[in-house]
């Protein structure tokens, strides 16, 4: 099996990285600050309870260079993602799977529209990770966990051949029988806390804290739960009590990585969060009031 991890960064370096250090071929589709370090330093990895370093690293910038794999790791934030799509292409063969890992729901659906839908596997992470500076990668407290599927419901070959993979490196790798389900409950979550901590700069426990604020966190997810329903979505439990249960046992200080964003004056996925669920409630009728303003607020506050 070989892999390709397009987007080096906190996901892409930190799962393609415990793959490679397991004994998986890897090569990192990398730019930049990031190529350079891992070329010349190597990849670390700092986890609680240890890292590691991975040395020499196969990275390049130029993925014909590479040519056809078995599965494609799409690791870039949603903002790179249409370019990360056309950059893949050499990457995809008639028998390569792309393994979308973005925030948001529109992910799998812009890679099957350019690679087919028969290719795209829908995924999600549940992981703290974060780039510190290049060529090293910080995994939190929070597990480390990908959930994968296909789009069309059930399991195959392929899902639970790259799940052992996953699980082989030391991550607890799910097949879900049911991703959109899955993808659109974790939606409900990511819009919610990265909406309304970056929305008001403030720590989670303070939103929490306060009863307006606790209710605008249930007021959006309700508002993405109502859209996905409207668009057939089946969720497998109620994801506002899910996503309720998750953020309530969050520490006091938890900020989202869209707040951090914020804070170092970089781009934000507000986009692919909160914006899309303003324009996927318009295609069904459906209106988000508390996500849009959210969208409108946050569109405003980036570079």
């Amino acid at each position: 099996m070989q892999i390709a991890v397009v987007g080096a960064g906190g996901v892409g370096g930190y799962f393609g990285g415990v793959l490679a250090h397991s004994g998986v071929p890897v090569v990192f589709i990398a730019r930049g600050a990031q190529l350079r370090a891992i070329r010349t330093r190597g990849l670390r990895v700092e986890a609680p309870g240890g890292g590691f370093l991975l040395a020499p690293v196969d990275a390049t910038t130029d993925p014909a260079e590479i040519g056809p794999v078995d599965l494609v790791l799409l690791c870039v934030k949603t903002y790179d993602l249409a370019e990360a799509i056309e950059q893949c292409r050499p990457l995809v063969g008639p028998h390569t799977a792309v393994l979308t890992l973005q925030n948001g729901v529109e992910a799998p659906g812009l890679a099957a529209a350019v690679f087919g839908a028969a290719a795209v596997l829908p995924g999600l992470v549940y992981s703290e990770v974060s780039l510190r500076e290049p060529g090293v990668i910080v995994q939190g407290d929070a597990p480390r966990r990908i959930v994968l599927g296909e789009s069309g419901g059930g399991s195959s070959a392929r899902a639970q051949q790259f799940a052992a993979a996953f699980a082989a490196a030391g991550v607890d790798a799910v097949v879900s029988p049911n991703i959109h389900g899955a993808l659109w409950t974790k939606f409900c979550f990511i819009c919610a806390l990265g909406g309304c901590t970056t929305l008001t700069r403030l720590p989670l426990g303070a939103l929490l804290a306060d009863p307006e604020g606790r209710g605008l966190i249930e007021l959006v997810m309700a508002e993405v739960r109502a859209v996905g329903l409207a668009h057939g979505v089946r969720f497998d439990a109620d994801p506002v009590a899910q996503g309720m249960a998750i953020i309530t046992s969050l520490p006091f200080q938890a900020k989202s990585s869209m707040q951090r964003d914020l804070e170092r004056g970089g781009r934000l996925e507000v986009e692919a969060l909160n914006g899309a669920v303003v324009r996927l409630g318009r295609a069904r009728g459906v209106p988000a009031p508390a996500n849009q303003a959210i969208y409108a607020a946050l569109r405003l506050a980036q570079p």
